[in-house]
Order: C-alpha cells, then structure tokens, then sequence
C-alpha cells in the first residue's frame, strides 16, 4: 500500500529547491572571492540570465570590486576599466532598492555601454547588505529567451541576496580571523628575532621584510628616527624600485607625524599609501610605511587596525631590546670603571710605593751594579705605571671619539699587519690641550711611522710614547727591527717631516745601537701662523 502523503521536496516548487540549492553552495565556501562568485553563479541560474555581476562598494560609495560572470577574460580586456558604479549600476547604490527593467536603454539615468561590451537590455539588480548596511550591488542582465525579468525572478534574487548578506558576513569574519591569525604569528616571529643581543640594523631588515610578506603592500619602510638615510626599505620582487624609493621620499617630506598619533592614510604617485606613527621612547624609529595596491586589504578599516597593533608590538619589542641592551651596556660600563678604580687606587699605589722602597735600597748601597739594577727596576715600574694608566683610560672611555683613543685605535689596526701589539703610553693633557688640526696632523704622522714600522722594519716589538707638556707635543716611534732600508722612497716620510716643518717643530730618525730605529717627531702645541 502505498502512501498518499507528498514528500517534502515534492511540496517545494522547483525553483524554491534550486534557491535552497544556491544557499547551501555559497554557505560552503569561507573564502570571500569564491562566494562573491559562488553569489553571481547562483543569482543567474536561478533567473536565468546569461550575464551577471556583483559589485563591491568601497568608502566613498564607488565600486571597488567587479565580480562578473559571463564575460570572458578577453572581453573583460577589451571593455576596458571596471565600471565605477555611475549610470544604472549608481542608481541601486543611490536608493538601495531592487531595480527591474524590460529595456536598459530606456531608463532616463541610462548612460550607454563603452565600445566592445557586449548588449544588453534585460536587468535586474538588488542590493546585498550585512548588518542594515550596502556591501555591494548584484547585476543581472539578459534573461534567456529575451523575455524580461519577472516579478518572481525579483523575489527570488532578493532572498538570495538577503541570505548573501550573511554568508559575506561570515566569510569576512573568517578572512579577519585568518588574517589577524597572520599578524599575530608575525609577531610571534619578531619578538623571537630581537631576543637580545639584537642587533637592531638587522633587526630593521627582519622588521620591513616580514611587513611588507604579510601586509601583501607593494613597498614597505621604517622610518628611522636619526634621518632619512637610515630608513629601511623592502620592495615586492619585481615591482619598480627606483619608482618607489622615489615615492617612498615624497612621502617622507610631505609627513608631519605626531608621535603615537592615528593612522594616516594618503596617495603618492596614484598609490594608496598607509603611514603608521610608531609609540616608542627609546628605539631610533618615528614610523611605518606602506605603499599598497589599490585592492590592498590594508585600505579596509580592520585590516588597518591589525596593522596599526602590529606596529604597536613593533615598538614595544624594539624598546625593549633597547632597553635590555643599555642594561647590558651599563652593567659593563659599571664593571670596567670598577677595574680602572682598583688598577688606579690599589695596583699604582703598591707598585708606587715599591719603587719609593727600591730607590731607598739604592741610595744606602754601596755596589754600584746593585744600585744599577735596582735602578733600572724602578724605571720599569715607571713604565709599568704608565702603561697601567693608558690602560686606565680605555677603561673609563666610553665613546672612543678622543685623540687618546683614536692613537690606541689606529695601533690596534696594524695589529694583524705587525704580528705583535706595540706598546703606546701616553702622558700628558693629551684631549684637551691639543688643538683639533694639530690632532688630524698627529694622526698622519703616526700612521706613517706604524706602517713603515709593519713594511720595511721586520721589527718584533715596537713602542708608541706621546708627551704633551705646557707647550709642546713630541710624538715618539720606536721599534727593534733592521731600520728603513736606504733604497726605499721616502715619500711618507717626507710628507711627516714638512708636516712638523710646517707647524714650526722637526723630525728626527735615528738608529738605536745595532738594532732598531727611533722616530721622533716635535712639535709646538700652538704653532706659528
């Protein structure tokens, strides 16, 4: 026996089934492209029509996005430019209602079609909304058989449209998950990067390169605080470096920034550009930029907002990798004028009083080679002192921009070359007696001396003394080795000698004994105009 009872599918029309139908094909899908498309596909072959479209509005209430199905890639090429949502495509963006037509031509906002677009005259349009609010506009034109769309075809659309409406709504949430998913993850990746020690030039590198990969911009940088010419810089492959660079630069000289301030967005060069004021008080960076494409996520309000947080953990990460490497920087500072302290107050002072201890043992001697020796130990504990105190002075030198420094530095960079470490004491107001160009002069004239010392000498040790008294600075070179050969140009050393002519003093080389050969070179502090 069979039932009478209709089944449930048999109750629904056929063309209800086939609006259940479409839901369930856009309801499958979570990527946003594919369910504007999936909406197009499905409004068409519920109605019919050979041509659909779905237009995305942007901010100002222009289509941003036209999604179209129908038309081949080549056609699409040959009409040209998408539509901007004037004529009849404004007209639903205007009143936000469903427009039907029977002749596209005779509608009085009517404004024709561009050259190589195909005819039409049959449409349909409908608003899609999400939350009250107009998304985008969907399109449909040419109903098979000629015939106009009809009044059911209407309704039908409009449920799609309103069901639409929340299928965007929920693909958009996911893309934003997803999205925010991609900047927290690079976060992530940051925050392990700069785990001190940091190296904040590549840490700059690392910032820009992993901005400009999530962001998807045409052109990234980090804005230094100390100028422009320390900005960072990552360019998408194969996109116009120069032409960026160059935009990049205009909109650095037209940016007043407020630091901490909101998000600005602006155009350079037709280019949607996003400028992000960085919040950070001890890292040298004022901002980030990104130039987009004009479909960029980042011209979206929530993307902008991940951004704009993404910077923030940017800033907090350097100011903290600022903040650990100062710490470190002082603990180091602390260590060193610890040292210098004890070198100063506890090793001097004993090898001071050991020598006043010796000089009294020589002087109740009656051997003379006894007194000889004893002699020659306090002269070097002299020398012991001394070193002791350049050594001093390394230590509480922080910035290493002093004559005193610059002498030890240049030495110290013929290491390698000499195959030994010379010896350099100094003694005197060396930093603030001696004038700048005197200083530049001094320079000059040691190099010399240490390279002649490293080419020709053969020397194995060699000794560096500068002595600036009231009114005169000597400068003296001494090695061990063979001497400078006589056939060897004197060029440098010429050079050295009318330097000390000029400034009113004099040059001396002189062997000592059989081995070795002394430099010296004299100068006044203030020389004659």
């Amino acid at each position: 026996m069979t039932s009478s009872t209709a089944s449930p599918d048999d109750e629904l029309g056929s063309r209800a089934r086939a609006l259940l139908d479409a839901v369930i094909a856009i309801s499958s899908d979570l990527d946003l492209t594919s369910v504007l498309t999936r909406i197009v596909k499905a409004a068409t072959s519920l109605t019919g029509a050979r041509y659909g479209a779905l237009g995305v509005l942007g901010s100002d209430g222009e289509l941003v996005e036209f999604i179209t199905i129908g038309i081949d890639a080549r056609s699409r090429e040959l009409i040209g430019p998408l539509p901007r949502g004037h004529g009849i495509l404004g007209v639903i963006t205007e009143d936000a209602r469903g427009l039907r037509l029977g002749d596209l031509s005779a509608h009085p906002s009517s404004v024709g079609f561009p050259p190589n677009h195909p005819p039409m005259r049959t449409f349909l349009g409908m608003p899609v909304r999400i939350r009250g609010t107009v998304f985008g506009n969907l399109y449909l034109t040419e109903k098979e058989g000629g015939e106009p769309f009809s009044e059911a075809d209407e309704r039908l659309v409009e449920e799609l449209a309103r069901t639409a409406g929340f299928v965007i709504a929920n693909a958009r949430a996911y893309g934003l998950s997803e999205r925010r998913r991609q900047w927290l993850e690079a976060s992530a990746d940051l925050s392990e990067i700069l785990e001190p020690p940091t190296d904040l030039d590549e840490a700059f590198t690392e910032i820009v390169r992993v901005i400009r990969t999530v962001s998807q911009a045409r052109a990234v940088s980090l804005w230094s605080g100390t100028g422009p010419a320390e900005d960072r810089i990552a360019i998408a492959p194969g996109d116009d470096d120069d032409a960026l660079r160059a935009a990049l630069a205009k909109v650095r000289a037209r940016t007043t920034l407020i630091p901490g301030g909101p998000v600005l967005t602006t155009h350079v060069d037709h280019a949607p550009v996003v400028v992000v004021p960085l919040r950070s008080h001890l890292a040298p960076v004022q901002a980030v930029v990104a130039i987009t494409p004009p479909d960029s996520p980042l011209l979206d309000v929530e993307e902008r907002e991940l951004f704009a947080g993404f910077a923030d953990q940017v800033a907090l990460t350097l100011d903290r990798a600022t903040a650990l490497g100062d710490r470190q920087e002082l603990a180091v500072i602390s260590d060193r004028e610890r040292i210098a302290r004890d070198l100063h107050d506890i090793v001097i002072q004993r090898l001071f009083a050991t020598g006043l201890q010796l000089q009294g043992v020589s002087a109740i001697t009656s051997v003379p080679e006894v007194a000889a020796r004893i002699d020659a130990a306090v002269g070097d504990l002299d020398d012991t002192i001394k070193a002791i105190r350049g050594t001093i002075f390394e230590l509480q030198d922080r910035t290493g921009d002093s004559l005193r420094g610059e002498i030890r530095s240049l030495v110290k960079d013929y290491v390698p070359i000499l195959g030994f470490t010379p010896a350099v004491r100094t003694s005197g107001p060396i930093d603030t007696a001696v004038p700048a160009e005197l200083g530049t002069q001094l320079l000059a004239v040691l190099r010399e001396a240490i390279s002649n010392v490293a080419r020709h000498a053969l020397a194995d040790t060699a000794q560096v003394d500068l002595v600036v008294n009231q009114d005169r600075l000597e400068l003296r070179v001494a090695d061990d080795g063979v001497g400078v050969p006589d056939e060897v140009s004197e060029s440098g050393l010429r050079n050295a000698r009318r330097r000390a002519v000029d400034l009113g003093g004099s040059m001396e080389i002189s062997r000592v004994g059989t081995r070795g050969t002394v430099l010296t070179w004299r100068v006044p502090l203030h020389p004659p105009q």
